[in-house]
C-alpha cells in the first residue's frame, strides 16, 4: 500500500464529521463529485468500506471509525508541527468542549480576552453534557473540555479552574420548603443522562429520602427556568448561571448541603495533546480553587 494522501484524509475526516458529501463539499469549498471521488479512491486504496450509505446520510463503518481516529491524530500533529515551526504562536482551529453552564457564565470574558490576544486562532465552542464531552475528548472531536468533577480516564489530564455552588430552585406556587421531603412526588427538571449536575441531584435526592414524581429531561437552562417558573417541577442549577440570567422573582431559591456547594469544574485534555493554543488558554484561566 502506498502512503496515504493527507489531503484525502482531510476530505474523509470532513465527510465523517459532517455526515454527508454535500455538507463536506460546502465546508471544503469543493464540488460534490470531487469529494465523492476522493473518498471512493481512498476506499479502493485501503480495500475497506469507510461509510455505510443510507437514506439519512453517511455513517462510519468500524474501519471508518479506526481511520478517523488516525486522521484526527495526524491533523493534530500537523497543527502542533506548524505551531512549533512558527515559534509557538497559537494559530488555527481550537475546538473547545464545555458544559452549557460554563459556556454561559464562565467563559465569555475569558474567550473574549483570548480572541483579543490571539486573533489567528479560530475558536469553536461545542456544548454538551459532561459525559458526552469526555467521549468527544477521547475521540479527538474537541481539543479540550470543561467538565464537572470527578473525572477519571486513562490518558486524560485535568486541572480545576472554577468552583460551582448548586442551588435548588422551586416554583413560587410550591409551599415554602421546610422539609426536603415536601418535594416527594414532584417532578424533577434536569438535563438528559450524562449531565454531571444531574448525577449530583439524583444522589442528593437519594440521600435525602425524596421520592420524585418523575424526571423531565430538557436541553437548556432557559428551558429549565421556564419549566420551574411554570410550576412543572424543581431543579438544581449552578449559582453562576443564576447570576447571569434574569430570574429574580420567578421562583424560590434554596441552599443545598455543603457537599453541593463546592463542585469543581475541570479543564481536561488528552495526555498526548500539546499545543500553544492550550498554553494560551491556561494562562487566562484562574488558579486552582481551594
Amino acid at each position: 500500500m502506498h502512503g496515504l494522501d493527507l489531503r484525502a484524509l482531510e476530505i474523509f475526516r470532513t465527510v465523517a464529521m459532517e455526515g454527508s458529501v454535500s455538507k463536506a463539499a460546502a465546508k471544503l469549498h469543493r464540488v460534490q463529485s470531487n469529494v465523492s471521488t476522493r473518498v471512493k479512491q481512498l476506499e479502493r486504496q485501503l480495500g475497506k468500506s469507510l461509510f455505510v450509505r443510507g437514506n439519512r446520510g453517511l455513517t462510519l463503518t468500524p474501519d471508518g471509525h479506526l481511520l478517523l481516529s488516525y486522521a484526527e491524530r495526524l491533523r493534530q500533529l500537523a497543527m502542533e508541527t506548524s505551531e512549533a515551526l512558527d515559534g509557538g504562536v497559537p494559530r488555527g482551529v481550537f475546538r473547545i468542549g464545555t458544559m452549557e453552564s460554563t459556556a454561559a457564565a464562565r467563559l465569555p470574558e475569558i474567550l473574549s480576552r483570548y480572541h483579543e490576544r490571539h486573533p489567528e486562532v479560530q475558536i469553536e465552542v461545542e456544548t454538551d453534557t459532561a459525559g458526552a464531552l469526555m467521549d468527544r475528548l477521547l475521540a479527538r472531536d474537541v481539543e479540550v473540555a470543561f467538565v464537572a468533577e470527578p473525572v477519571s480516564f486513562d490518558g486524560v489530564r485535568t486541572r480545576p479552574v472554577f468552583e460551582e455552588r448548586l442551588i435548588l430552585v422551586t416554583p413560587r406556587s410550591f409551599p415554602r420548603l421546610e422539609d426536603t421531603r415536601q418535594l416527594g412526588g414532584k417532578t424533577v427538571i434536569a438535563f438528559e443522562a450524562g449531565c454531571a449536575y444531574r448525577r449530583y441531584l439524583e444522589q442528593w435526592i437519594l440521600d435525602a429520602g425524596i421520592v420524585p414524581g418523575g424526571i423531565m429531561a430538557v436541553s437548556s437552562y432557559l428551558a429549565i427556568f421556564a419549566c420551574v417558573s411554570a410550576g412543572t417541577g424543581y431543579a438544581v442549577v449552578p449559582q453562576s448561571v443564576l447570576d447571569v440570567v434574569a430570574t429574580k422573582g420567578r421562583f424560590r431559591r434554596h441552599p443545598l448541603p455543603d457537599k453541593l456547594s463546592g463542585i469543581k469544574t475541570l479543564l481536561a485534555w488528552r495526555d498526548d495533546y500539546r499545543s500553544a493554543k492550550l498554553d494560551a488558554l491556561d494562562d487566562l484561566l484562574p488558579a486552582a480553587p481551594h
